[in-house]
């Protein structure tokens, strides 16, 4: 009677401690860790995370996210990237996987649409730069990532363009066009396919246009299996 006294009492308590522990996230946070996601440095702590979007330095130049600091994704992918991580490790020691896009509300998917109207962006061209957020990207159902590689420092290393660059200078489909008219290097290049590499062993599908930005299943799949992140 007693042990049962007592592993209630743990139970009781350890609920309690993560009720307290996530009170003090922001909350977008908790909506997201209600919704079933983690955050990705839980699963692998060695995963470093620069949210672009909850910064100026992005191609808005507009902080879009404002208290979401942390990257979240669906369990299942947070698994492959955590194989990725280490994956990474064993081929170059001291590197590691820097993350800059995750899982992305709905409500920041609208920002991230309204915010084009700054750029003079024509309406039937607003989809060449982000999704509709009628129908949602993949980082709306916590099934996309957007990352690079960073060295020993913890330093972003050369990919060729920074990460929202728009143009066959980022397309992996364009490379070695890009690299006979000079404008990629072979360690460029080389360093795209590490990335590449990882990612895909993990589970995770290339984007032809963005080298940095990866999928867990196509977004018909994505719709089906998850709802879309409110």
């Amino acid at each position: 009677m007693f042990g049962k006294i007592q592993s209630t009492l743990i139970l009781s308590l350890a609920i309690s401690f993560q009720l307290f522990a996530q009170s003090d996230l922001p909350e977008v946070e908790r909506r997201m860790i209600s919704q079933g996601l983690v955050n990705i440095q839980k699963t692998d702590p060695n995963i470093l995370v620069e949210l672009k979007y909850s910064t100026t330095d992005n191609f808005l130049k507009k902080d879009i996210y404002g208290e979401l600091t942390r990257a979240y994704l669906q369990p299942e992918m947070a698994r492959r990237l955590g194989n990725a991580s280490k994956s990474l490790a064993k081929l170059k020691p001291g590197y590691k996987l820097l993350v800059y896009d995750a899982a992305r509300p709905n409500t920041a998917q609208y920002a991230l649409w309204y915010a084009l109207d700054d750029l003079k962006i024509p309406p039937g061209k607003k989809t060449m730069y982000v999704a509709d957020p009628k129908i949602g990207s993949n980082h709306n159902f916590g099934c996309a990532i957007d990352l690079t590689v960073a060295d020993e420092r913890g330093q972003p290393i050369d990919m060729g363009t920074k990460f929202d660059f728009f143009g066959p200078l980022a397309y992996p489909r364009s490379e070695q066009q890009m690299l006979s008219a000079g404008k990629l290097t072979v360690r460029q290049i080389e360093n795209r396919q590490l990335l590449r590499k990882v990612m895909t062993e993990a589970g995770f599908r290339v984007n032809t246009t963005e080298w940095w930005h990866f999928d867990g299943m196509s977004k018909s799949q994505a719709r089906a299996k998850y709802g879309m992140i409110k």
